[in-house]
């Protein structure tokens, strides 16, 4: 489509994985086409844009090495997000995840584009080394500080760029990316034992297969309660991360030990939160709000989680969920032991209670109603 062709006022959605379109934006973006806008939508090319076939969108295809280092990888992304934005000239820039929000941020600053930013976590970059750390947080200023609005998924994170000067103008705290609570109703508690005795107890792992995500506590502890607790199972979920490939051996000989079922990346994930007792989410470091979280509590499942931003704020400890201490196997393995001796009617009730919880406070129309309410904003300046 040519730009003197267009009619429908034109909005970039910009990310960095197609899983981040399909699992979190999607609603977004439907609600931008019923209310007349038209949508570009730039990511890396993956399986989960085939799931969108039915909406019409212009498609840009970066290149990003999304945990990479490079100055020559992160220059040529900063002038393709230039040429694409010279190309179509959106009238409003939606980013997510760190490369797109600093370098389409900063390449639709110089085009005088308005961008909404959203802040979908600062857990990995603040675990960085000093000079690194300091300079993307550098590279957040200057983008963040010339955005129309910031919008933050938690609360930890926007006090954070609040206290750091990291934003001057407009922001805004949202809840995380939100759930679709029909595509996630609520599904019936299966039949469960203690571990021992009666039917099996099954927990997920449900994410990216990387160290910052907690894998390495969720796999003692699952070691250390299969001992114990033959009657359990720990499943896992998600796709191994090209750094961290180490794994995938790992997850080969733990399998075959009978410790780990480990399923790969799923494009639904709902038929194993169906057959699932409770999610475990054991992240070191915080996420911007745990979609993972969202998902599982909406479906009905008590949640195992660390007191970390973007994970405690999903849940109520005891009522929907029980809480341990992040990057400590010995505590999620005292939780399991815990959630293990509840019976089971009370742990369905937990369930129960968290859907009613995620229904009240996490809709994911929440959050697509304060994009189009910003939009509109935008563009009736």
């Amino acid at each position: 489509m040519k730009k003197n062709e267009r009619k429908k006022p034109l909005i970039a959605l910009v990310t960095n994985n197609d899983d981040d379109v399909y699992c979190f934006r999607k609603e977004i973006i439907d609600s931008l086409i019923k209310n007349g806008y038209s949508v570009l939508i730039s990511c890396p090319y993956g399986e989960k844009l085939k799931l969108i076939d039915d909406i019409e969108y212009i498609y840009d295809d970066p290149v990003i090495d999304r945990r990479g280092t490079s100055v020559t990888a992160d220059a040529k992304l900063f002038f393709h997000y230039m040429s694409v934005l010279k190309k179509y000239r959106p009238d409003v820039v939606l980013t997510y995840t760190v490369k797109p929000n600093v370098y389409c941020g900063i390449a639709s600053h110089f085009l005088k584009i308005p961008v909404i930013s959203n802040v979908t976590g600062f857990g990995s970059v603040l675990q960085k080394s000093g000079m690194i750390r300091k300079f993307i947080m550098t590279l957040f200023k200057i983008s963040f500080r010339r955005s129309e609005c910031v919008m933050f998924q938690n609360s930890t994170n926007m006090r954070l760029a609040e206290e750091s000067g990291m934003v001057k103008g407009d922001r805004l705290l949202i809840p995380g990316s939100g759930v679709n609570t029909d595509r996630f109703p609520f599904i019936k508690y299966p039949d469960g034992g203690d571990g021992i005795n009666g039917g099996k107890v099954v927990f997920n792992y449900i994410g990216r297969i990387l160290k910052e995500k907690g894998v390495d506590v969720y796999i003692e502890a699952a070691k250390r309660i299969k001992k114990k607790y033959p009657n359990t199972e720990f499943n896992m979920l998600g796709f191994i991360e090209p750094t961290e490939i180490h794994y995938e051996k790992e997850l080969k000989e733990l399998e075959k030990d009978g410790i780990i079922r480990y399923f790969g990346s799923q494009k639904d994930v709902r038929p194993f939160i169906a057959l699932s007792h409770a999610t475990i989410h054991p992240s070191m470091y915080g996420e911007g709000m745990s979609n993972v979280l969202l998902e599982s509590a909406s479906s009905g499942r008590p949640v195992i989680t660390t007191d970390n931003p973007g994970c405690r704020e999903t849940f109520i400890d005891s009522e929907t969920g029980l809480l341990f201490k992040g990057g400590d196997a010995d505590s999620l393995c005292n939780i399991i032991e815990r959630f293990l001796s509840m019976p089971n009617e009370a742990r369905a009730e937990m369930g129960a209670r968290g859907r009613e919880y995620i229904k009240s406070n996490f809709s994911r129309d929440i959050v697509a109603d304060a994009y189009l309410k910003k939009i509109g904003e935008i563009l009736s300046k």
